[in-house]
């Protein structure tokens, strides 16, 4: 039986060396991981829904202005909005803190054209402060740093439709990810969120539908639609954090929702709006931060130059074109593509060799664009990344295991390209990202590089106890002749003339069924030991053994009597010592059938890859394993072919009949052999004789006089199989004769 026991425990260390690994690679799976899936995929193409208008170094010397974008006039943000809301824009997000009053005393101008337009959303800053603690006595316990919001002057923050922060990293580390709500700061929704709820605005009263048909109770908690309210402070923030709690408090609410949503019959609704509803729900379960699926370099989404909306004569901005904003977000910020005049910029993974980054106002534009998708990069989850990464370092076991060194090494390359496709084409889809470095950068090496190892010891230990293990299962001549030619254990092999001896148990199913598997492994123990000793003492290989069965090989270069008369005395001293077993083993009995058969075969190694066996080939072996099983319609234990029995003498023979064995063309004539002549009875030779004389009148079709001879041959032995066998024949070619042309040749496929 196959010892499953190393490649249970290799594969479960490969499974759990990358578990051991997950989390100290996290961070290596952002850092290589993710870039290397955004390298595969590329640039792809940002909704048309998004633009950017950049304030950049071609608009700040068309308008000849300072470099410094805080310093610009605020009329001209107002003319911006004004055009902007003239064109359609759905939303104006203003990435730009105006925290000071403008010099140029213009922010009421800004201030009216952000009340007429509503849609305008201004950016929020966040200022960490260090608060000293004091106990009750006054006396200080240390410092507590907290965040605090830094709104925009009050006129513009009164008239913005909504107010939020934006924070990104200012130091030299990869951006990747966002706040969608910034709890260090109360909870609060970023920029991208409010602008996002802001432009499905127009859906609200759908989504109310929704949540009321998912939880009635929590959609009145909910401003009714239509309430002017919502567009000014704080009346989207305070939407977003009462949906957000609803939510929470119902994890549930979501997927009922999105239910709702996919009937067909729920909304009359178009395909654009069902997803902005379905972006809006997965929003509002998502966590409070979201990985950023970006576009491409720098310019990648929609990029308007600032003097481009606004052309100016003299001091008097006029529009000179209708910009193409209709239905659009709009962003505004700082967005420059040459290296020297960046001046809000943060390194991504499409950061350029020649130092240019992403400014702030594209990161938002970006984020914005993945809710209006509803495809953030959308890590697959720790339970579900051990699950992967165990499987697949058990995967890579059992390559390495069960294969040479050659295959293992090709399969476990096709496997890792084969999983970096699917996890490319998965990310490009569906912006799922699933782990890469632990199962292609540590999983993959390592289980190669143990494949060589181990099959390197293995090679050199076997070769130094070659001769010792093949000595427990093949003769010494052929033992050290293998180990003297170890390339061509393979390969080797002779024609040879033998006998091949069969056994098997019968109960054998049944016993195995009952016992429990420890007892079972010291029973066959002992049965094996009563089988293989008359073998082994008459110079027999024990070629195979399946379960109860055994398989045994008498074999010499030309047609030799004496190995057939070694092969019988075996049989015969297997029955006996089986007779002995059993009566010793109170009631686990194995009664064992045996059949013998001669003839050419091939006596040598037999397998593919790297398993192969030492054992005969041939029709004979074929053939023997039919007449064994020929023992139990017969009633009888030891069967031989007429082959074996040509030149035996010694032994009490008697012919059992010609049959024509199950997928054997031919009939063939077979005995039983029922002992050696020594230890006969005069009875039992008188049975054979006139059984042998029922047999013949039984070709002749006599079935009375067959009969009759038949059942004196019970009345002497009432356990005679071959009697019983022919009687009931007879019996039944009394009623049904057989065919014209019949020859005594019994089909058992048709009896």
């Amino acid at each position: 039986m196959f010892h499953l026991r190393k490649p249970i425990i290799v594969c479960t260390a490969a499974g759990t060396l990358g578990l051991s690994l997950l989390p100290f690679a996290l961070h290596l799976e952002e850092g290589l991981g993710l870039p290397l899936l955004f390298k595969l995929r590329g640039t792809r193409p940002a909704p048309s829904e998004v633009c950017v208008v950049a304030m950049d170094k071609a608009s700040t010397d068309n308008f000849g202005l300072s470099d410094k974008t805080k310093e610009w006039r605020r009329s001209l943000h107002a003319d911006l909005t004004e055009t902007l809301t003239k064109a359609g824009a759905s939303v104006i997000v203003f990435d730009l803190l105006f925290e000071r009053p403008s010099l140029a005393d213009d922010d009421p101008l800004f201030s009216d054209a952000i009340q007429q337009g509503e849609n305008v959303v201004l950016c929020a800053g966040i200022r960490k402060e260090t608060v000293p603690l004091f106990d009750k006595q006054g006396k200080h316990h240390g410092e507590l740093d907290i965040e605090k919001i830094v709104l925009p002057v009050a006129p513009l923050a009164a008239s913005a439709a909504a107010l939020a922060p934006f924070p990104l990293p200012k130091v030299p580390v990869r951006v990747t990810q966002y706040w969608t709500i910034k709890t260090s700061a109360g909870d609060l929704p970023t920029l991208p969120i409010v602008a996002f709820q802001l432009y499905a605005l127009p859906l609200y009263d759908n989504f109310i539908f929704l949540l009321g048909k998912a939880s009635p109770s929590e959609a009145k908690k909910l401003p009714l639609p239509g309430k002017e309210q919502l567009r000014a402070p704080p009346g989207v923030v305070r939407l977003i954090g009462t949906v957000k709690a609803i939510f929470k408090r119902n994890p549930r609410i979501a997927g009922k929702m999105l239910a709702e949503l996919d009937n067909p019959n729920s909304l009359s609704l178009d395909n654009k709006q069902r997803q902005i509803l379905r972006s809006l729900i997965n929003l509002y379960q998502s966590s409070d931060t979201s990985y950023l699926n970006f576009y491409g370099p720098p310019g990648t989404i929609k990029t308007i130059p600032y003097y481009q909306v606004l052309e100016t004569q003299g001091s008097s901005p006029l529009p000179q074109k209708p910009p193409d904003v209709a239905g659009k977000a709009v962003f505004i910020g700082h967005s420059e593509q040459f290296l020297p005049a960046q001046q809000d910029a943060y390194y991504t993974i499409f950061s350029q060799a020649n130092g240019v980054d992403l400014s702030g106002v594209e990161i938002a534009a970006t984020a914005f664009a993945n809710l209006l998708e509803d495809m953030p990069v959308r890590p697959i989850g720790l339970p579900v990344s051990c699950i992967i990464v165990f499987v697949w370092g058990a995967v890579l076991a059992v390559l390495c295991l069960f294969f040479s060194t050659t295959i293992a090494i090709t399969s476990i390359i096709g496997l890792s390209i084969l999983y970096l496709s699917f996890a490319s084409h998965q990310f490009n889809h569906s912006g799922i990202w699933y782990p890469l470095v632990i199962p292609l950068f540590f999983q993959a090496p390592l289980t190669l590089y143990y494949t060589v190892l181990e099959k390197y010891v293995k090679t050199n230990k076997e070769r130094k106890k070659i001769r010792s293990a093949l000595g427990y299962y093949l003769p010494a001549r052929v033992a050290d002749e293998m180990a003297k030619n170890l390339p061509d254990m393979r390969t080797a092999g002779h024609l040879v003339y033998g006998t091949c001896l069969s056994t098997d148990a019968e109960g054998y199913t049944t016993l195995s069924e009952m016992m429990p598997p420890g007892e079972l492994k010291e029973f066959l123990n002992g049965y094996y030991e009563k089988i293989f000793s008359p073998v082994k003492q008459h110079g027999g290989i024990i070629s195979d053994v399946v379960g109860d069965a055994m398989l045994a090989v008498w074999a010499s270069a030309q047609p030799d009597a004496t190995i057939k008369q070694k092969a019988c005395l075996a049989a015969m001293d297997i029955a006996n010592a089986i007779q002995q077993f059993n009566q010793s083993s109170g009631s686990l009995k194995l009664p064992t059938r045996i059949g013998l058969h001669s003839g050419e075969m091939v006596l040598g190694n037999i397998g593919a890859m790297d398993h192969y066996e030492y054992r005969p080939v041939g029709d004979i072996v074929n053939t023997v394993s039919r007449i064994e099983r020929l023992n139990k319609p017969l009633g009888t234990w030891v069967l031989i072919s007429q082959a074996v029995r040509e030149g035996l003498d010694g032994f009490l023979i008697r012919e059992a009949g010609t049959f024509l064995l199950t997928g054997k063309s031919k009939p063939m004539v077979i005995y039983e052999l029922l002992g050696c002549l020594e230890n006969t009875s005069q009875e039992q030779k008188d049975l054979c004789a006139v059984f042998s004389e029922g047999l013949t009148a039984y070709k002749q079709q006599f079935w009375e006089e067959a009969a009759k001879k038949f059942c004196t041959c019970m009345n002497v032995c009432k356990d005679d199989g071959l009697s019983k066998f022919y009687a009931a024949h007879c019996d039944t070619y009394k009623e049904n004769p057989p065919e014209e042309g019949w020859n005594g040749v019994v089909c058992l496929d048709k009896n």
